[in-house]
C-alpha cells in the first residue's frame, strides 16, 4: 500500500493537498517505492479511500438507475432522488446524483526503475467491472447512429466533473455510462474505508513474474480532494493465489460471529441449568 494523501510535509504530494476539483492543469507528484518480493501472477491495482461514507442513506439513494440503464426519458428528466445534483443551469445532469458527482478521478501510472531508466507498466482498464453491471445494469442512450455527443445532447455534466460523460474514454465500448471506471465507482461501498479496482496488470511471460522485486515509481495526477473531510488516499497492489486473494475481513467476521454465538451458548446453558428444572406448574384440584 502506498499512501499518497500528502498530509506529511515531507511527502511529494504535499503540494497537492488543497487541490480543487477543477484545477487546471492538475497537480502532479511522484512517489518512489520498492517491492521486496516479486508478484508472480496477475496483479490487481486498487485505489483506496478512508473516512468516505458511501453508505450514507441519502448518498446511496442519490442516483437514477433508469437513466443509467439508457432510458431516454430519464436522461432528460432525471429522478428527484438526484437532488441537488439533478439539474444545472436548467439542463438535466447526466449522470445525475451525488454518487456520480463525487466520482474518483485521480490518474495513476506505474513505472519500473532499472538503472535510472523508467519503464512504464502496462495497466489494463477493461475487465475491472462486474459483468452484470457492464452488460445489464448500465447502458448508453439509444438513437440514430452511435454518436454519444448527439445522444447526450441537451444534458450537462456533473458539477464536479471536468468533462462530460461521453468524453470519459476514446474507445466507444468504454465510454459514456458503460465506462468501467464509472461503473466501479457507482457500486457503493458498505464501510467508510474501502478500496476499488482501478487497473489490471496481466502476466505476459510464464518464465518471468508480473512485477519483479525492485524499485518502482507511482506518477499521480492529483485531482481528487480529500483533505477537507480528513480523508486519505492510497494505491494498493495485490495478487491472488489458488486460494483467492488476501482479505482478512471474512475471517474476522467468522471469528467475531462465532465468539458471540459461543458466549450466548454458555449464557443460555447456565440459565437452563439454574432455572430450567424448577416446577412451575400449579396444583390443579380434582
Amino acid at each position: 500500500q502506498i499512501d499518497y494523501t500528502g498530509t506529511e510535509p515531507s511527502s511529494p504530494c504535499n503540494k497537492c493537498l488543497n487541490v480543487s476539483w477543477d484545477s487546471t492543469p492538475p497537480c502532479t507528484c511522484t512517489i518512489n517505492f520498492t517491492l521486496e518480493h516479486s508478484f508472480e501472477s496477475n496483479v490487481f491495482m486498487y485505489y483506496g479511500l478512508s473516512n468516505f461514507y458511501q453508505n450514507h442513506r441519502r448518498y446511496v439513494k442519490s442516483r437514477d438507475d433508469s437513466q443509467l440503464n439508457g432510458d431516454n426519458s430519464s436522461l432528460l428528466n432525471p429522478s428527484k432522488e438526484c437532488e441537488p445534483y439533478r439539474t444545472n443551469e436548467d439542463k438535466p445532469i447526466a449522470p445525475c446524483g451525488a454518487i456520480a458527482n463525487s466520482m474518483f478521478n485521480d490518474t495513476l501510472e506505474l513505472y519500473r526503475i532499472d538503472n535510472d531508466t523508467r519503464t512504464p507498466i502496462t495497466l489494463i482498464k477493461k475487465g475491472i467491472a462486474w459483468w452484470t453491471d457492464k452488460n445489464v445494469k448500465f447502458r448508453n442512450p439509444t438513437g440514430e447512429g452511435n454518436n454519444l455527443t448527439a445522444l447526450f445532447q441537451g444534458t450537462t455534466k456533473p458539477v464536479n466533473w471536468p468533462k462530460p460523460v461521453y468524453m470519459l474514454d476514446s474507445e466507444p465500448d468504454n465510454n459514456g455510462f458503460i465506462n468501467e471506471d464509472f461503473i466501479v465507482w457507482m457500486r457503493t461501498a458498505a464501510l467508510p474505508t474501502f478500496r476499488k479496482l482501478y487497473r489490471l496488470i496481466e502476466r505476459k511471460n510464464n518464465l518471468q513474474p508480473t512485477l519483479q522485486a525492485g524499485k518502482y515509481s507511482l506518477d499521480i495526477a492529483y485531482n481528487y480532494p480529500v483533505h477537507s473531510f480528513d480523508g486519505r488516499k492510497r494505491m494498493i497492489l495485490s495478487t491472488i493465489s489458488w486460494m483467492g486473494g488476501k482479505n482478512p475481513f471474512l475471517g474476522i467476521a467468522y471469528i467475531t460471529v462465532g465468539s458471540i454465538c459461543f458466549f450466548l451458548g454458555v449464557v443460555l446453558l447456565f440459565i437452563h441449568h439454574k432455572y430450567g428444572n424448577r416446577n412451575t406448574s400449579a396444583d390443579i384440584p380434582n
